[in-house]
C-alpha cells in the first residue's frame, strides 16, 4: 500500500461511527452466549473508533473495557466518546500482543488479519478461566456464489469461506463453536450508510488514488446490497476446548 493510497484511504475513513458492519444486538447477543459476568474484564481487540465500546460497557456495567488499535487516530477518535470513562482504557497497540485475562475478547470483522486459527491460539493465554472469544468474519451463505461477489472477495479476501469452513479453522485451533449470528442488514448499513455520504462528498476525487478508493467503497456497498443473501458476516461466539 503506497502512502498516497494510504492517505485517500484515511481520508474517506476519518471520523466515521465504524469501521465495520455491527450494531449494538451483535454485543449484547454475544456477552450473553458467552455467559459474560456484569463484572468482566472485556477487550475490543481492533476497536476501530470505538463503536461497539458502548455496548460492551451495557454488557458488563461493573467490568471494564480494554479497547486497542493500531491506527492512532482511531484511538483518538475512541478517546473523544469514552477517554473520560474511568472502566474503559484505550491504547494503542497489536492485537496480537494483548496479555489479558480477559473474560470476553471482542472482535469485529479484524481477526482474518491474524487468521482465524492463529489469532485463537494467540489469544488462548489471554482469556481467563472460563473464557470466550466472539469475532465476525466474512462469510459465503450459499454454495450458488454471483460472479460480481465472488470477484469481490477474491480480491479483497481469497481465503473466505463458509460456516463449515470457519468452524473448521475454530477447531483447529483447540477451540469450540457455542453459537454463530450473521449480521444483520441493518448492521451493515450502520457502516455504509456513513461511508455513503462521505463518498457522495468526496467524488469524484482529487487524485488518482483517492479515485480509486472511492471506486473501491461504491463497489463493495453496491455488490453486498445486492447480493446479500449469498454473503455477509458471521459472527461467532468461540471457547477453549478445556474450559
Amino acid at each position: 500500500m503506497s502512502d498516497a493510497y494510504r492517505d485517500a484511504f484515511f481520508t474517506l475513513h476519518c471520523d466515521l461511527p465504524r469501521e465495520g458492519p455491527g450494531e449494538p444486538a451483535d454485543v449484547t447477543w454475544a456477552a450473553h452466549l458467552a455467559g459474560t459476568p456484569k463484572t468482566a474484564r472485556l477487550c475490543d481487540a481492533a476497536c476501530g473508533p470505538g463503536a461497539d465500546i458502548a455496548a460492551l460497557r451495557a454488557s458488563a456495567p461493573d467490568g471494564h473495557v480494554t479497547a486497542l488499535d493500531k491506527y492512532p487516530h482511531f484511538i483518538e477518535q475512541a478517546c473523544a466518546l469514552h477517554g473520560q470513562d474511568p472502566a474503559v482504557t484505550l491504547s494503542t497497540g497489536d492485537m496480537a500482543q494483548i496479555t489479558g485475562p480477559f473474560d470476553l475478547i471482542w472482535c469485529a470483522g479484524a481477526l482474518y488479519f491474524l487468521g482465524i486459527t492463529e489469532g485463537l491460539k494467540t489469544w488462548r493465554i489471554a482469556l481467563a478461566p472460563g473464557g470466550a472469544v466472539a469475532f465476525s468474519e466474512p462469510c459465503w451463505f450459499t454454495d450458488d456464489r454471483p460472479q460480481a461477489a465472488a470477484d469481490l472477495w477474491n480480491d479483497e479476501y481469497p481465503a473466505m469461506t463458509d460456516a463449515a469452513g470457519i468452524d473448521a479453522q475454530v477447531r483447529a485451533a483447540g477451540y469450540r463453536t457455542l453459537g454463530t449470528r450473521k449480521l444483520s442488514a441493518t448492521a451493515w448499513e450502520n457502516y455504509y450508510g456513513p461511508l455513503d455520504k462521505r463518498v457522495a462528498k468526496l467524488s469524484p476525487g482529487d487524485s488518482p488514488e483517492m479515485q480509486q478508493v472511492l471506486a473501491e467503497a461504491r463497489r463493495e456497498a453496491e455488490v453486498w446490497r445486492a447480493h446479500q443473501d449469498s454473503f455477509g458476516y458471521l459472527l461467532s461466539v468461540v471457547q477453549p476446548d478445556d474450559v
